[in-house]
């Protein structure tokens, strides 16, 4: 959601503007490069300064005179966030992040950010100096669709130590959606699936992202490592995805294997793989959907935090990685990839091993759902084997039947 304060300044007939973007998804981010907020006037405005930000471009400011010029005469300009170390005499509150913002789980001090402008008009008529809130917000990460903006209760502000509040002129709401379809056409996912009392492995579903060999596909071999210069370069966009060639083609796989069973408590292992040569993933997490979640016990080398989407349903829960450890996932190589293990406690109402019901039934990767193998193809236990919850009562049936005939 993006909240823009209004307040005026009268003696050089500017309007200052405040604007704040925060992010109140709950595991979704917005990683590098950042967020690039633009929009169109509905006159002719022009933003003549700026702190905590700054736009992409100048446009032609032709039509002021003067020896000074506005800082921007665009229609639509482009507002980008200041990168972290900009010049203090530019920087405003919660500003100079490089446009990130994380999600509201893993980082409280983050997840927003606030500029401030200076906005007049070349030539005033007879709507004198009042300012109209602009049209067309455009976050500009893909996969995000603004709405219209809509007034609200003017904000109020207090400085640092001060008793006295004061109140914008207006403040308006605009509220931007994400749709994983807009933002890509195919998945960037993808989860594969073991266990011990099967020796399977069922890997990632044919072409979950893409299929190798399809026209315009590029990959990576697995005994070859692309040479630095034909890698893409940091940009204003994100590069498009150099992956390890596999029967997936996904720059993420997520694996996720049942290691051991014991008398109340199952095992879990959880391994992360960048196959992306040329993306780190900082700040990254992973969000499950299990029924037995409820029942954690703990989590190893991973933060946790159980989402309760559904108030008293606690199925699905979110992972991160443990700050200057492994939050940072590198991309692909020996040390692309992070890990962890995961101890639950067994609900004698629900758990067993038949059927794959100790596998995920939903992953997402930095809030995007990941490519699930079809259920059919899940690890079965042994056609002579049962549920390994049972193991215990034959074990002891058969001690107790040889110390009859003993005796």
């Amino acid at each position: 959601m993006l909240r823009l304060h209004l307040k005026p300044f009268l003696p050089l007939l500017l309007q200052k503007v405040r604007v704040s973007l925060y992010n109140f998804q709950l595991f979704r981010h917005v990683d590098r490069p950042g967020w690039k907020l633009s929009w169109t006037w509905i006159s002719d405005e022009a933003i003549w300064d700026i702190w905590g930000a700054e736009a992409t471009e100048q446009g032609n400011c032709s039509r002021f005179k003067g020896g000074v010029l506005p800082h921007c005469c665009e229609k639509q300009p482009v507002i980008v966030d200041l990168m972290p170390g900009a010049p203090y005499n530019k920087q405003f509150n919660n500003c100079c992040k490089g446009g990130v913002l994380t999600s509201m789980t893993q980082d409280q001090t983050m997840y927003g950010a606030a500029f401030r402008m200076n906005v007049n008009k070349a030539t005033i008529n007879n709507t004198g100096n009042r300012f109209f809130i602009p049209l067309n917000f455009n976050l500009g990460v893909p996969g995000y669709t603004c709405g219209d903006p809509f007034q609200v209760p003017p904000s109020k502000f207090k400085a640092d130590g001060s008793r006295r509040s004061t109140q914008a002129l207006e403040t308006w709401n605009v509220t931007c959606i994400y749709s994983q379809f807009q933002a890509s056409l195919t998945p960037k996912c993808c989860v594969s699936l073991s266990a011990f009392y099967n020796s399977t492995i069922i890997p990632c579903p044919q072409c979950s992202c893409n299929c190798e060999g399809l026209g315009g596909t590029k990959c990576v071999k697995s005994d070859k490592t692309p040479p630095l210069l034909e890698l893409p370069h940091a940009n204003d966009e994100e590069p498009q995805p150099l992956v390890r060639c596999s029967n997936h083609m996904c720059p993420i796989k997520v694996h996720w294997h049942v290691k051991e069973s014991y008398r109340e408590y199952w095992r879990v292992k959880i391994t992360i793989t960048n196959l992306n040569y040329v993306k780190n993933y900082s700040q990254w997490n992973l969000v499950v959907l299990h029924p037995n979640l409820r029942n954690v016990t703990e989590v190893f080398s991973f933060n946790y935090l159980p989402l309760n989407p559904y108030g008293s349903i606690n199925d699905t829960g979110m992972f991160w990685g443990i700050k200057y450890y492994n939050d940072m996932l590198l991309q692909s190589g020996p040390s692309g990839n992070v890990q962890t293990e995961m101890l639950l406690n067994k609900d004698p109402s629900i758990f067993t091993f038949r059927e794959g019901w100790t596998f995920p039934r939903k992953i997402s990767f930095n809030g995007d759902e990941c490519v699930m193998p079809p259920p059919d193809e899940y690890p079965r236990l042994p056609n002579s084997g049962h549920s390994v919850t049972e193991k215990p009562s034959l074990i002891f049936f058969s001690l107790f039947l040889l110390i009859v005939l003993v005796l």
